[in-house]
């Protein structure tokens, strides 16, 4: 029997299946690639309830409609969009059921940022060096296009599941990155190291997920090799100083070469904080040892587990269920047409 189907009525540029990405492949000149954003998959999977990270559809800042052909779970994650299913508007950071013929709506909330839905029904795609991911810069996988249909797989949670997960503001609006010194590190002086901690850097609108720009006020951050280096293996969180001083933080897109010189590689826990940053926001660099950085970093498990404590149970109002009569409220009273 065939699963259910999620058909694209409307869908904006940018919009692509993700999932973890391609680990260990860098040698055949691919990068990792992947969710811009890791943290809102584990929080979708805590949602659901399920065991493995399941592929989403990442939507860059703006979104589209969705249209069901089953009841499932979605798990709404990432930065914080306008949902409706039908004209009732959904709760963001939370999973919510859906029925047959439901229609989804995603639409932008701010500027910039990633969003994601995450339907319990696992998203149908081939698999390529075992991830469904997107890479369009490698020309793996396509954007996602108005009149596309999915296949999905059996359901993975209770089709009733309403949870919601409160997330910390504080990850999609910039702030503090900590970075770990590289080899190059020592190519810029004391003095050009001083100030690029010091320094208040804005994020540009040329962004992707490639990489982020990040404009500032002074003296471009020169090194002692200002007309590049050897081509060198980079990425994803490296901080790249273009020949003019110009600073981009690489994210999962990245290329896997480079002749740039890099001050530094941001710490995967703030890598996330960094593609979620809505253009605009401030970002400014903290270094930390690679004694600190280990002890903040956590696997994926962990990650997992810890926000699955986190997740509550989302109290429905009743003048917003549209199938109230299929709930047994009562022992034993039912709407009837199941005698």
């Amino acid at each position: 029997m065939q699963g259910a189907l999620i058909h694209i009525d409307r869908i904006a540029p940018g919009v692509t299946v993700q999932d973890l990405g391609r680990p260990n492949i860098m040698g055949l000149g691919l990068s990792h690639g992947g969710a811009a954003d890791r943290i809102a998959l584990y929080e979708a999977t805590a949602l659901l309830g399920v065991s493995r990270v399941l592929p989403a559809f990442e939507c860059m800042g703006i979104g589209g409609t969705f249209r069901f052909t089953g009841p499932m779970v979605i798990a709404l994650t990432g930065t914080e969009m306008r949902a409706k299913l039908g004209e009732r508007s959904l709760t963001w950071g939370a999973c919510h059921p859906v029925s047959k013929g439901d229609v989804l709506t995603i639409a932008p909330r701010q500027s910039g940022g990633y969003g994601y839905v995450t339907p319990s029904c696992p998203i149908q795609t081939p698999l390529i060096y075992n991830s469904q991911a997107a890479h369009l810069t490698a020309g793996i996988g396509n954007m996602v296009q108005v009149g596309d249909c999915f296949s999905l797989g059996g359901p993975l949670c209770d089709d009733a599941r309403n949870m919601r997960l409160a997330v910390s503001p504080d990850r999609y609006t910039g702030g503090r990155l900590r970075y770990l010194a590289g080899p190059q590190t020592s190519l810029f002086g004391a003095e050009t190291l001083e100030r690029f901690h010091n320094t208040d850097f804005t994020v540009s609108r040329t962004a992707n997920r490639q990489g982020v720009k990040l404009d500032f006020l002074g003296e471009p951050f020169g090194c002692d090799l200002s007309d590049g280096i050897a081509s060198d293996f980079i990425v994803a969180g490296d901080i790249q100083m273009t020949g003019a001083g110009q600073p981009y933080v690489l994210l999962a897109e990245c290329q896997t070469i480079g002749g740039y010189p890099r001050i530094g590689t941001v710490i995967p826990s703030d890598l996330a904080k960094c593609a979620q940053a809505p253009t605009g926001s401030t970002i400014r660099f903290e270094p930390i040892t690679l004694k600190s950085a280990d002890a903040v970093l956590m696997s994926e498990h962990i990650q997992i587990s810890a926000l699955r404590k986190q997740v509550t149970a989302m109290i429905r109002d009743p003048h917003q269920i549209s199938d109230l009569l299929s709930y047994q409220l009562i022992s034993g009273v039912t709407a009837g047409d199941d005698l």
